[in-house]
């Protein structure tokens, strides 16, 4: 009962124009306790995140009309809400592209409906951590001119400019300037991004790797901050204050 009382706080919008993915997915999520909303297109998607209380979107990939993939990046251009990927077994390509357009993480048709729960559960949980984390000077972190602020999860770059992350981004990021000169593998990062099993073929952490090199080093190409250690994982060479 007291996971369904913290779960009724939280509204979860399913996004597929399958009517029994949309059945199922809500009764299944209403039964935990959660507040589910279902729409079927883009349109009726956009209608639901204006209220502004989505906590979570489930984005199936392959939509009639505008697809999955157009409609996260529609939502990454304003928000950083938790979006997991809904894909088929095919789609290893658009699943990539997912990821470095801005998912935090997918789950791959045919699915068990309590593995999605699972990962719902602990976006959840890093979202609602990440927002309670205090925002004070402790929390700042400072490298090669830019700042990270952990409490307010925003990155400030070496000119002032704030650069958006996502919140995989700002995870992994983080992981980093704690852990500065240790050689961390991909397994711990995908740990501190999806908590989620990882399987060798598993590209998720190489995939924000590039999206945040392409954020935060001069040439993301020859990186001089995030080292690929080959074989193992990457490592944070620069000195973190």
């Amino acid at each position: 009962m007291a996971t369904q009382q913290h779960s009724a706080h939280k509204h979860i919008l399913v996004v597929d124009d399958e009517l029994t993915t949309r059945t199922t997915l809500t009764a299944y999520f209403e039964a935990e306790g959660f507040r589910v909303s279902a729409v079927e297109n883009g349109e009726r998607m956009r209608a639901a995140l204006a209220h502004g209380d989505v906590d979570l979107v489930l984005l199936d990939i392959r939509l009639a009309g505008e697809d999955g993939l157009t409609l996260l990046r529609e939502v990454r251009r304003t928000s950083d809400i938790g979006v997991i990927l809904v894909t088929g077994k095919s789609d290893e390509i658009d699943r990539v592209v997912g990821l470095e357009t801005g998912a935090d993480d997918y789950v791959t048709k045919p699915f068990s409906a309590r593995e999605l729960l699972a990962r719902a559960k602990g976006l959840l949980r890093r979202t609602s951590a990440a927002h309670a984390a205090p925002a004070d000077g402790a929390a700042v972190k400072h490298f090669a001119g830019w700042s990270l602020d952990v409490g307010k999860r925003r990155l400030s770059s070496p000119a002032g400019e704030d650069v958006r992350l996502t919140r995989a981004e700002f995870e992994l990021l983080l992981a980093f300037v704690r852990n500065p000169g240790r050689v961390l593998t991909r397994d711990n990062l995908l740990d501190h991004v999806s908590r989620r099993d990882w399987a060798p073929n598993d590209r998720t952490v190489d995939v924000l790797v590039g999206r945040l090199r392409r954020k935060v080093e001069a040439d993301p190409n020859a990186p001089r901050m995030i080292l690929t250690e080959h074989g193992i994982g990457y490592v944070f060479v620069e000195a973190v204050a």
